[in-house]
């Protein structure tokens, strides 16, 4: 060692040095190690922060089908086919068990109000397996955990499914079961008539349905309750004015679900060339397929129009059907064109609310509304149709058009007890939806936190005008 350093300190001195040189390593391997897991610490408290805004925000729900309770608790409705436990599948659940493969006769028996609830299980085994993971499957299993502390339906919980449905199904029902689901209000379409005069107007605020107006049109349930002699195209006119100047001040919006029947593709043809036509239907003559569309299109617009009058926007129905075994795929796939016309021909303060995301065809819907300042969105029943697709759809509109023209939830149900199954799978979505935009970095915390009341109750509220409506409905002639 010619430098003066005997052996021993010069190697006292390597170890020293490979000793720390090894501890740094380790130290900076611990901290290699330990940054994803700050990562993964970050995002569990993003998502719980996120999460529990959202299942604690109110939700204006903007579509249902409700029945009034009354209706609902004497049975006395024509939506009410069965009163047991099994009715909790009939809305909706019905069309993914015969898609499933239930035979029609076992369908019927399983509904049928003749065969013993405890018994009904039997029907129901071999195909609930099948569908319990679907939406509509999904809110049965949240509805009866929730409402009725009911873990799962099995064998051995059917009896106290049917004891806890009865037990429920008592005054007080709705009140209940939309308080339990955090809903501030319900927009109604009553479907058989018009317009409801409900026993809850501010809970269960209502459209005006101008489906049968120009669909048809309905010369007995649109036409008879007004009192006005129908002879001529002017005198239908006067029946659209009578439904619009009597209950337009208290409806939240018009409704319209003829895309169930046709294209929606609506021209804008004036009363002269329809004239004629309308006499014939109303003598009860058969129409081509060239006049009724012609009559339809020409009716359709002086409801969309007279709605705008009243300041009211119009639901328009696009995208997926409700029942099995009819779905034209080709007729749907075009409603989002047909959608972008109708915000061409309207007039120019109508809004138009586009319904259940035009599900399968949603990235066209939020082009429109990206594009169209007459174009809103509604992501009414889409959580149930497919959980994952309205996830997705959140993310990309929310990413992609103005946050103020999306409205997150409608249950869309006949049978309140649903409408909290649904709305607890929509707040999951959103939930996800906007913990993933925050995750991938399109959006930050912040932001994310500011836009749950936006988009879960805020826009409706603006939209539909529902702090002057809601005065309204306190004080209605009919309660």
């Amino acid at each position: 060692m010619g430098c003066g350093i005997n052996r021993e300190k010069y190697l006292v001195c390597l170890l020293l040095v490979l000793f720390t040189l090894v501890f740094w390593g380790l130290e900076n391997a611990n901290a290699a190690k330990i940054e994803p897991v700050n990562d993964i610490q970050r995002n569990s408290m993003m998502r719980k922060k996120i999460f529990k805004k959202v299942f604690e925000t109110p939700f204006i729900d903007t579509h249902e089908h409700l029945m009034d309770e009354k209706e609902r608790l004497s049975g006395k409705h024509e939506f009410i086919l069965v009163d047991d436990w099994s009715t909790l599948f009939y809305h909706y659940t019905q069309s993914d068990l015969i898609s499933s493969g239930m035979p029609i006769e076992i369908f019927c028996e399983f509904f049928s109000p003749k065969v013993d609830p405890d018994k009904k299980w039997d029907f129901l085994k071999p195909y609930w397996p099948r569908i319990r993971n679907t939406g509509y499957g999904q809110a049965i299993r949240i509805t009866i955990k929730e409402l009725y502390g009911i873990d799962d339906l099995t064998e051995k919980t059917v009896k106290t499914l049917q004891d806890s449905y009865v037990k429920a199904r008592q005054p007080g029902l709705y009140k209940r079961v939309l308080d339990m689901a955090n809903i501030e209000s319900c927009q109604v379409d009553y479907i058989l008539v018009p317009f409801k005069e409900s026993s809850m107007p501010d809970r269960l605020m209502q459209d005006i349905d101008i489906t049968k107006m120009f669909e048809g049109p309905d010369f007995d349930k649109v036409g008879k309750p007004t009192g006005i002699k129908v002879q001529s195209l002017e005198d239908w006119h006067k029946v659209i004015d009578w439904w619009f100047e009597k209950y337009g001040k208290y409806a939240v919006a018009a409704k319209s679900s003829n895309a169930y029947s046709r294209e929606i593709d609506y021209q804008r043809v004036s009363a002269d060339k329809v004239n004629d036509i309308f006499i014939k239907k109303l003598q009860d003559q058969p129409l081509s397929p060239a006049e009724k569309k012609a009559l339809e299109d020409h009716l359709f617009w002086y409801a969309v129009d007279k709605a705008a009058d009243c300041n009211l926007p119009v639901k328009i129905h696009t995208g997926y059907y409700a029942l099995h075994n009819q779905l034209p795929l080709k007729r749907i796939s075009q409603n989002p064109a047909h959608a972008e016309e109708m915000c061409q021909a309207a007039k120019k303060n109508t809004k138009f609310i586009f319904m259940h995301i035009g599900y399968p065809y949603y990235e066209e819907m939020i082009a429109l509304a990206k594009n169209n300042e007459k174009a809103y969105i509604d992501m009414c029943w889409s959580w149930i149709i497919n959980p994952i697709a309205a996830k997705d759809f959140l993310k990309k509109y929310l990413v992609s058009a103005p946050s103020n023209k999306i409205l997150t939830f409608g249950g869309d149900y006949s049978y309140v007890e649903l409408v909290l199954g649904h709305s607890m799978l929509a707040r999951r979505g959103i939930a996800l939806a906007l913990s993933e935009l925050v995750e991938e970095g399109w959006l930050d915390i912040d932001e994310a936190m500011v836009l749950v009341d936006v988009i879960m109750h805020q826009n409706a509220r603006n939209i539909f005008n529902l702090d002057k409506k809601q005065e309204l409905l306190k004080t209605v002639p009919w309660k």
